[in-house]
């Protein structure tokens, strides 16, 4: 049996969601307070706590303030495996429909909104 670097490697399950509106995706600058992709643009994510589909809701209340009631799951994507520096990410990605993106608020982990 031969070596595997993706043995080697620190696993992590994230989801990732991004938001639609009226044709357009809210896009979100990471601020330099968080711990990965610092300045990059990216939808919302964080780690997963429970289970992918709860962690997806719960990361969206928490960084732009939307509750389960203003998002509609559009589509619940398959999950991809990204290597980078060490680690293999597992991304869960979503797609969300809102209806008033004046409601989005961000939080610390953001510095802008597009």
């Amino acid at each position: 049996m031969g070596f595997n670097l993706a043995d080697e490697l620190t696993k992590k399950q994230v989801v990732t969601c991004f938001l639609e509106c009226d044709a357009s995706i809210l896009i979100l600058r990471r601020s330099q307070r968080v711990g990965s992709f610092r300045g990059k643009w990216a939808g919302i994510s964080g780690y997963v706590e429970t289970t992918a589909d709860e962690q997806a809701l719960v990361e969206i209340e928490e960084e732009t303030g939307l509750c389960p009631q203003d998002v509609e799951l559009v589509k619940k994507g398959s999950p991809v495996e990204v290597e980078d520096e060490g680690i293999k990410w597992v991304v869960y990605p979503y797609l969300f429909r809102i209806k008033e993106r004046s409601k989005v608020r961000i939080d610390w982990e953001h510095s802008e909104k597009r």
